[in-house]
């Protein structure tokens, strides 16, 4: 399987709160209501706990800014996102980007495709 991994900033206007609110309230259903158009076969969110929780673990290992959240979704092979047949993909694909640009700070949030390797499990 391939998986894209999105670590995400929030736009600078919203509390991380509002940010994760938005995150899993608004756009989780809006994947799920792309999912099979295009061909996504799992969707994770993680949200970053707060300031308070991660500061010991961060300061011990001189950790940059921690991100507001990583959301991974997986498809079977990267045919499966490059070459994907379905007409109706490119305006999926453009409905997800679109709603993005109003919580995540896109420029702040690194992407990529990658497989996993298990190593417990």
């Amino acid at each position: 399987m391939i998986k894209l991994t999105f670590c995400l900033h929030r736009l600078p206007h919203l509390s991380r709160e509002a940010f994760q609110t938005y995150w899993f309230e608004k756009h989780a259903p809006l994947v799920a209501s792309v999912k099979d158009v295009l061909r996504i076969r799992r969707y994770v969110q993680t949200h970053s706990g707060s300031d308070a929780m991660n500061a010991g673990i961060g300061a011990s290992r001189n950790a940059p800014q921690m991100y507001d959240g990583v959301a991974e979704l997986w498809w079977d092979s990267f045919d499966d996102i490059v070459a994907n047949p379905d007409p109706g993909a490119p305006a999926a694909g453009l409905a997800l980007l679109e709603d993005e640009r109003k919580f995540i700070d896109l420029p702040r949030s690194p992407l990529w495709f990658g497989e996993e390797k298990v190593i417990i499990g």
